[in-house]
């Protein structure tokens, strides 16, 4: 292993690009300390230790703990993967943007441009959302913002505004000329900046005797084999074969192969996670804007991590957005028309709507255990919590986000070595990048 990791820095290009994404993670990191002036953050932190399980808890895991602490980069990235997740829900709607998505390289560009002018509105009006917020927050008779008034509000627009944009060139620029995907590595770092707080709350556990040796063992393994099967999942695919007709075309034959088409198991990635806990979190995020109403209290506690309410209604949820985000990013319709065009079928199905109903029919049937490992995944973070007593956040969307992005980092991290002739990470060099077709 050491010298295959000795390898990578073997290829000056390779290296450059590796020592370029740290460099600019470390920036993001950085930043992610750097408080918005006029907010008293100590009573800012005293807000959050009182509503874990809320909307703005699940904001700030994504923002690697910004968003408590109200740095400058508190927004993160969220407005740039919501504006990409609304541009994506409407090229399946409107045919204005179905028609961009199919125009090749100059469609996408103007999808990045859309998704740039919408990150921008989308942080402002959250940036004065969370500028008013904090402005009228009051934590155990301490106001977080001592100063307020209209100079508050437009300086955190601004502040916050601004770091979002500066976050997305960082992703752009990694993207670009880093490694991996910038956007989702950002996400990651944040996630991961988590983990050694987490360790330490677990070592100081089990030295307060919360645990035994046995009991951390245990823990250890449980939390090893969680990892190797959302590896499993996310690189699980169902291989649908296609047979290519040979075609001549002047005096070259064209065709003849017989490839796959590669159906994830888990087609949805981690979105039905994450459409799930803003719905799910919304009852209980509400009922903390109104903590002298009974009844908010009694929604807020049926709402709150743990209870069976909310693990059942969670759970089912899940399952309904696995299934409406896969119809959404695969449309059987459009692989069967491609299939056809190009010459291609799946062997004993007719081509067209045979091959479509037949593609969906598979489809369904492989989503199904996707969306079950999807809600058990999602829903064993609170069980460990509020059943076991784990001192710490494991599984979820952080488990998802973290595995996905890694191995797909890995892959093209694979790529440059197999190019360049080097040994790769996996035996014989055969990993596979999750976003292959």
């Amino acid at each position: 292993m050491l010298s295959k990791l000795q390898n990578v820095f073997n290829i000056p290009e390779l290296k450059k690009r590796i020592l370029f994404t740290a460099a600019l993670l470390a920036v993001y990191r950085l930043g992610g300390h750097i408080p918005t002036p006029g907010v008293d953050v100590s009573a800012l932190k005293s807000y959050f230790s009182q509503n874990q399980g809320t909307l703005f808890g699940l904001y700030d895991m994504f923002v690697g703990g910004a968003f408590q602490r109200a740095t400058v980069f508190a927004l993160g990235i969220m407005p740039y993967i919501s504006a990409s997740i609304i541009l994506q829900l409407f090229g399946a709607v409107i045919p204005y943007f179905e028609k961009l998505r199919k125009e090749g390289e100059e469609g996408q560009k103007k999808i990045t441009q859309l998704t740039r002018y919408g990150t921008v509105l989308l942080a402002a009006i959250q940036a004065m959302g969370i500028s008013i917020f904090l402005q009228n927050l009051n934590a155990q008779g301490m106001s977080v913002v001592p100063n307020p008034g209209p100079a508050f509000l437009f300086m955190t627009v601004v502040t916050l505004t601004s770091g979002t944009i500066f976050i997305m060139w960082l992703g752009e620029q990694i993207t670009d000329r880093g490694i991996g995907n910038g956007i989702s590595l950002i996400i990651t770092i944040g996630i991961i900046a988590r983990y050694p707080a987490d360790i330490l709350n677990t070592l100081r556990a089990w030295m307060n005797g919360q645990f035994n040796i046995f009991q951390l063992i245990i823990l250890g393994a449980v939390m090893l084999a969680v990892i190797v099967l959302v590896v499993l999942m996310t690189l699980g695919v169902r291989k649908i074969p296609v047979q290519y007709a040979k075609r001549v075309v002047g005096r070259k034959m064209y065709g003849g192969q017989t490839t796959h088409i590669p159906l994830r198991v888990n087609t949805a990635g981690v979105m039905p996670i994450i459409f799930a806990q803003s719905i799910i979190a919304f009852p209980g995020t509400l009922a903390a804007l109104f903590p002298a109403s009974e009844f908010m209290q009694t929604v807020r506690s049926a709402f709150s991590p743990g209870s069976p309410v909310y693990l059942v209604i969670y759970g089912l949820m899940i399952v309904f957005f696995t299934y409406f985000y896969t119809a959404i990013v695969l449309n059987p319709v459009d692989l069967a028309d491609n299939m056809r065009k190009y010459g291609g079928f799946i062997p004993g199905i007719r081509p067209g709507r045979k091959t479509s109903e037949y593609i969906d029919r598979i489809l369904t049937r492989i989503t199904l255990p996707g969306a079950i490992f999807l809600a058990f995944i999602a829903i064993l973070p609170d069980v460990m919590i509020n059943r076991f007593h784990v001192p710490f956040y494991f599984g979820g969307t952080g488990i998802l986000i973290v595995v996905g992005v890694m191995l797909d980092t890995l892959s093209q991290i694979e790529s440059h070595l197999l190019m360049r002739h080097y040994d790769g990470f996996m035996k014989k060099g055969k990993m596979q990048s999750r976003t292959a077709r």
